[in-house]
């Protein structure tokens, strides 16, 4: 069986609105688990392909400031 797991998750969010898409992210952030994070790791890397160099510095930077608070 090949399962083509970033197609099922593309194919599942395709044509969602961006309200759609928060609740989706929200709920799988509040839920804590494990399976939802390919789904989340699909949605950065289609941000993270589509993005302009100044919007990956500035995910970045908030990513690294968050990380820092989290750990301190």
């Amino acid at each position: 069986m090949n399962l083509n797991l970033r197609k099922a998750i593309l194919s599942n969010v395709s044509g969602n609105t961006a309200e759609e898409l928060e609740d989706t992210i929200v709920d799988a952030i509040q839920s804590g688990e494990e399976k939802m994070l390919p789904g989340l790791g699909v949605f950065f890397e289609v941000f993270w392909k589509s993005a302009e160099e100044t919007e990956r510095k500035e995910l970045l930077q908030a990513l690294e400031k968050s990380l820092n608070e989290q750990v301190n």
